[in-house]
């Protein structure tokens, strides 16, 4: 059995998505009872074959880039599409910072002694197989192989029919770190198909994959969701909001609400909607929209922001409920913390959310009383990121409540069990 079966005449979707689960429970028993250093010599020989290799991937790149470009793609996605010798270098270093990670695999989390002598161990192990689907990113493709494997997980990867060249050329240079480390290649394998129906067999393979994680749009989300015979980890919109307090800094507020914007566009903790408290509108909001303004970024507001600045359009009910993933912003007039967190509850996301304020009890109320799986007091809301928490890096964000929530990472990629220790011990 290879690691990249090919669907040919005599093969089908379904048989090749069979063989490819086999593979892969195979290399999850192996990866399971690995050790440390054979994992992360795996890590560091994919990152160092990145590196080497990193005018081919950019190749592969460019080939998803034109094709991309001649569909008319938009810019926002142009820009999660794109790879460059940074961003193929950040690909690299992420595996590195995975590789100096601790491994999870057989912490013990908890452990205590019941009267009757029984010692009890409440230990970390692997998810088994995890199936990630993922649209445009082609860095998702290394994060994801590379968490998986540190956490002792075999994984099979299926990203965007647009990233179809830069996935492969990335999953080649995972694969070398594979064989080097003298490890299954069937630890990280790609569906080798754009045809969605192999998604659709994805969602079915219970009795291989374990888990399903989906990082895209909201169609994809909820196509998993509805379709799924597996437990799936969310990675929902990222409505992202920012709340400007009576008590924000002027200063801090322009640089945070830019940088939350503008910094990029495109992706999950970018801002999309600014909500600014009524008893600061006279005194922030002007430098602020100058700031976006000059900055490219199209505003959409309600009464109170276009009458601030004839610039602004207006925005609509569907506005509050977009995730834009462009050069454009909402602006909404609130009449404080309460209503805040009211409009935040009634369109977020529960992604990430953030209150800029000097009032440590209006910080602290912001923070316990909004629902979302990240929640920032004067910060940029672009640190939700697991790299920027110091996961190395992430899968995606969980908005979900159920066994990972924010970013997931290593330790959210294993689960647990009890072990339980006796002397002979029977039960009366």
């Amino acid at each position: 059995m290879t690691a990249y079966s090919n669907i040919t005449e005599n093969s089908s979707i379904d048989s090749v998505m069979e063989d490819l689960g086999r593979g892969a429970k195979e290399a999850a028993r192996i990866l399971s009872q690995s050790p440390t250093d054979a994992k992360n010599t795996a890590l560091l020989e994919a990152a160092k074959s990145l590196r080497e290799n990193c005018p081919a991937i950019l190749e592969a790149n460019a080939k998803d880039m034109q094709a991309a470009e001649e569909k008319g793609t938009a810019a926002a996605f142009l820009d999660r599409l794109k790879l460059d010798e940074s961003r193929v270098e950040a690909m690299a270093k992420g595996l590195e910072d995975i590789a100096g990670l601790k491994d999870p695999v057989g912490d013990v989390i908890a452990d205590w002694d019941r009267p009757n002598g029984l010692e009890i161990s409440r230990v970390r192990v692997p998810l088994g197989v995890i199936g990630i689907i993922y649209e445009s990113r082609p860095n998702v493709t290394a994060d994801a192989g590379a968490l998986c494997l540190k956490a002792g997980n075999a994984c099979i990867l299926r990203g965007g029919s647009e990233s179809f060249h830069s996935t492969r050329a990335i999953w080649d240079c995972l694969q070398d770190g594979l064989q080097k480390a003298g490890l299954p290649g069937e630890a990280i394998q790609i569906i080798p198909t754009t045809d969605r129906a192999a998604v659709g067999k994805l969602l079915t393979m219970a009795e291989t994959v374990d888990v399903i994680v989906p990082r895209g749009g909201r169609n994809l989300i909820e196509r998993v969701q509805k379709e799924s015979r597996i437990p799936v980890f969310s990675h929902l919109d990222g409505l992202v909001h920012m709340y400007l307090d009576k008590q924000a800094d002027p200063q801090k507020s322009i640089d945070l609400v830019f940088n939350s914007k503008m910094r990029r566009t495109g992706i999950c903790g970018s801002l999309e909607t600014l909500l600014v408290d009524e008893q600061v509108v006279e005194s922030h909001l002007k430098p602020i929209l100058d700031r976006l303004i000059d900055g490219g970024c199209e505003i959409r507001g309600d009464e109170q922001i276009q009458a601030a600045d004839d610039r602004v359009k207006a925005a609509t009910e569907v506005d509050w409920q977009t995730e834009y993933l462009d050069a454009i912003l909402s602006v909404k007039v609130v009449s404080g913390l309460e209503e805040a967190v009211s409009h935040i509850d009634t369109y977020g996301s529960h992604h990430t959310d953030c209150i800029v304020t000097e009032d440590d009890a209006a910080a602290a109320k912001f923070l316990g009383d909004v629902d979302s799986a990240i929640v920032l007091h004067n910060a940029s809301t672009q640190f939700a990121d697991g790299g920027e928490f110091g996961m190395g890096a992430e899968i995606g964000i969980s908005t979900g409540k159920m066994h990972a929530r924010g970013p997931v990472g290593v330790e959210q990629l294993t689960s647990f069990k009890y072990q339980v220790k006796g002397t002979g011990q029977t039960r009366p």
